[in-house]
């Protein structure tokens, strides 16, 4: 059963989430605060955390960079914050998905199952990329730059898996996208951008000049292997 953890400092909004994501068999654990919640992360190993930022002992932003030293679970962040940078912030620290308050419940059960299905293992069958500066195994999840593991986010796989099954061909924003983070995210942009930046700081020799994870300003990106 696939465990969730509800972060939020609000009783009321934490009972709503856990009924119904108890009625669609979830099992759920939640938490009022960040040093709990970074305890029950340690402990309890959820397969997805909903994380508010507006916590009453820490600030949301800082669970995320410290659970993001030692795990890849999923975060989907829920705030009432609508400022872009905001979004970014937490993007950019290994948020994998930003949700708004108030929301619809149905928007957020979708975007927990997305974020679900990025966290399963790949396809037996997918093809490793090996480049002359590092390596990628979708089977196993596991990614090499030299002699050096690297730790790759679900989100980080899901957006390279969907550049990889077409090696050095251009896919689009809207179809990276919809791949990744599902359908009506075709204009959240900023995502791909925040999320190139972070494989280009983890894969490429020069970030700043980059070789094999390429930008078409305004299209899409492509993966190059050589």
């Amino acid at each position: 059963m696939t465990r969730v953890l509800v972060v939020d400092d609000e009783p009321a909004l934490v009972r709503t989430l856990s009924i119904n994501l108890r009625a669609r068999d979830y099992e759920v654990e939640h938490a009022y605060d960040a040093r709990s919640a970074l305890q029950s992360i340690a402990e309890v190993e959820p397969d997805v955390v909903v994380l508010d930022l507006g916590l009453p002992d820490l600030d949301g932003v800082e669970v995320i960079r410290q659970v993001r030293r030692s795990s890849e679970v999923p975060i989907i962040v829920l705030s009432a914050r609508h400022e872009s940078d905001d979004k970014v912030e937490a993007l950019d620290l290994g948020a994998d998905d930003y949700v708004t308050k108030p929301f619809g419940m149905d928007e957020l059960l979708a975007r927990v199952r997305v974020a679900v299905r990025r966290h399963t293992p790949s396809d037996p069958h997918a093809a490793t990329v090996s480049t002359r500066d590092f390596t990628l195994n979708f089977v196993e999840r596991q990614a090499v730059r030299g002699e050096q593991s690297l730790r790759l986010t679900p989100t980080e796989w899901s957006l390279l898996e969907a550049l990889a099954e077409q090696p050095g061909h251009l896919v689009s924003q809207a179809e990276l996208l919809r791949r990744v983070w599902g359908p009506g995210y075709e204009r959240e942009t900023h995502y791909l951008r925040v999320y190139a930046a972070q494989l280009r700081r983890k894969l490429e020799p020069d970030p700043s000049h980059p070789r094999y994870l390429m930008t078409e300003p305004g299209q899409g990106l492509r993966l190059m292997s050589a």
